[in-house]
């Protein structure tokens, strides 16, 4: 199969397979294992070009052959979607198709925390009005406000993309304070936990599914959990068994617990 187009002049991708034919004879054929064969010969013959593409986003913090991977990945979506009946050229479709799955994978993988897309948009747009504006090296990030008239932005606009730009990576836990020579790190600036935190969150979340019980049941765990008394008490008190006590008690508690549950579920 005769891959190289030949040209008179160069190519702006010199590394485009004419597979024209093929694109014509996939059009008209039915899903089979003969119509998937023919489009991964399609996809082989233009993984050089995807790799190509990859390699212009090398040196940002992925390794290349990942890189490479989601190139192809874009690679396969082109070649099943583009249609020769539109007339434009299969590069002039892939080409932004591959791209546009590169750039997704850093925006959705590459950054140190989670930033909602229009944040990461706000923090390019700041990025590029700073550049723009920057003379030298110590006036990296000119003033909020001659940014926001660069970029068309707001002046709060520009102080989240700011904001932004110092979550795309992220400092180990292990990294060492600047500035001294003791070996300390982050990691030993951490707090330790307070388990009081903890309980009282759970107290406040327990509070409204405690205040819906029956009075049985309020009164058995007010009794057990707040008088400290034992369940065989409480039975004598209540004029009921230690059993039932005891089932009243752990089923109660299940229910509350998967309320609980169930509302911060909701809330994530």
């Amino acid at each position: 199969m005769a891959y190289i187009r030949a040209r008179s002049g160069k190519h702006p991708h010199d590394d485009a397979p004419d597979t024209s034919a093929q694109f014509h004879r996939l059009s008209g054929m039915v899903e089979g294992p003969e119509k998937k064969a023919l489009r991964q010969d399609v996809v082989r013959a233009w993984m050089p070009m995807a790799q190509r593409l990859a390699r212009q986003f090398r040196n940002r913090g992925e390794a290349l052959e990942d890189l490479e991977q989601v190139a192809h990945l874009g690679l396969v979506k082109a070649v099943r979607r583009y249609d020769p009946a539109r007339g434009n050229a299969f590069e002039s479709y892939a080409v932004p198709t591959i791209v546009g799955e590169l750039k997704r994978h850093f925006r959705d993988h590459m950054w140190g925390v989670h930033v909602p897309r229009r944040v990461q948009e706000l923090r390019n747009r700041v990025r590029s009005a700073s550049m723009a504006l920057a003379t030298t090296a110590d006036d990296r990030f000119p003033p909020a406000a001659d940014i926001a008239e660069e970029a068309g932005l707001t002046e709060d606009e520009v102080r989240t993309g700011l904001q932004a730009l110092e979550s795309y990576a992220t400092l180990s836990l292990d990294a060492n304070l600047t500035d001294t020579g003791d070996g300390y790190s982050l990691a030993d600036t951490v707090a330790g936990t307070e388990p009081g935190f903890d309980r009282a969150v759970d107290r406040e979340a327990a509070r409204p599914h405690l205040s819906r019980l029956p009075e049985r049941e309020r009164e058995i765990l007010y009794l057990r959990f707040f008088c400290d008394m034992t369940q065989s008490s409480i039975a004598e008190h209540l004029g009921i068994s230690q059993m039932h006590v005891s089932r009243l008690i752990s089923n109660t508690c299940a229910h509350i617990r998967e309320r609980v549950q169930a509302d911060r579920t909701a809330a994530a």
